[in-house]
């Protein structure tokens, strides 16, 4: 799948960039925009050349809406009983999969699914008009699917209010829960994106791709379970041609140059 009408993908320098272009619904989410962010996810990870995913979506007004609701409750609300595989799940686990890190650029609301997106991501910029919410239970649902990310970023009792109230938040409010990593004006929220990918392109594809296994490995472990994983993998990380070349550059005081393996 090469871009389509409603998911776009560029390259940016060292980054991948994919835009959610469905501006006239909000950058709402159907079948055929998750199978094409899953796409261009997939492809940022087959090139070298790309250190970094930036998720966004197109226009001023909306990062995304959440799942398209017009189709009267079909598209990822609907599962194949034969085939009880999810797209939103889906899609989510193409995250998890993910090595390369990825950077949601909040340029409007961040609704539902949409939110979810930006849970997602790892780190997440927004511009300070942006609203994010969960507003599922005004139309007789519940936020199941992003859940799971919800209860590993927000303090349980703020998230449970956001859920059941299903109001919006502002974007300084969710900063302030740890949600987004930073908030700048409009004007200045490509800057900070370039800003964070500059602080992103230039270390160990090696060792951001080894870490993040970690990461996420190490969050659902014990703390018995966690120690023993970190002291095997440690070592394992020292023996890379990067983690060589680290060692190197530093002891020479040069910028390293890095392989990626």
């Amino acid at each position: 799948m090469a871009n389509s009408e409603s998911v776009r993908g560029e390259i940016r320098g060292a980054a991948q960039w994919i835009t959610i272009d469905r501006p006239e619904e909000r950058n709402a989410f159907d079948d055929t925009v998750l199978r094409g962010i899953a796409h261009h996810l997939r492809a940022a990870q087959a090139d070298e050349s790309v250190r970094a995913v930036v998720l966004t979506g197109a226009g001023d007004r909306a990062f995304c809406a959440g799942g398209d609701l017009k189709s009267g409750g079909g598209g990822p609300f609907q599962v194949d009983p034969s085939r009880p595989r999810n797209a939103v799940v889906e899609l989510f686990r193409e995250f998890e999969r993910c090595e390369l890190p990825t950077i949601a650029r909040v340029n409007g609301h961040a609704l539902a699914g949409g939110l979810g997106l930006v849970c997602a991501c790892d780190l997440a910029v927004a511009s300070s008009n942006a609203t994010l919410g969960v507003p599922e239970t005004g139309v007789g649902l519940f936020p199941m699917m992003i859940l799971p990310y919800l209860q590993r970023t927000l303090p349980r009792r703020k998230l449970l209010e956001w859920c059941i109230t299903g109001v919006r938040w502002t974007a300084e409010e969710a900063l302030e829960a740890q949600l987004l990593n930073y908030v700048v004006p409009p004007e200045e929220l490509d800057a900070k994106v370039e800003w964070l990918l500059s602080r992103i392109v230039d270390k160990s594809p090696t060792a951001i791709r080894l870490g993040k296994m970690g990461f996420h490995a190490l969050q659902d472990m014990s703390l018995p379970e966690a120690l023993e994983y970190a002291q095997l993998m440690l070592p394992m990380m020292g023996q890379t041609e990067d983690a060589r070349e680290g060692f190197a550059a530093f002891r020479a005081r040069r910028p390293p140059r890095w392989t990626g393996r």
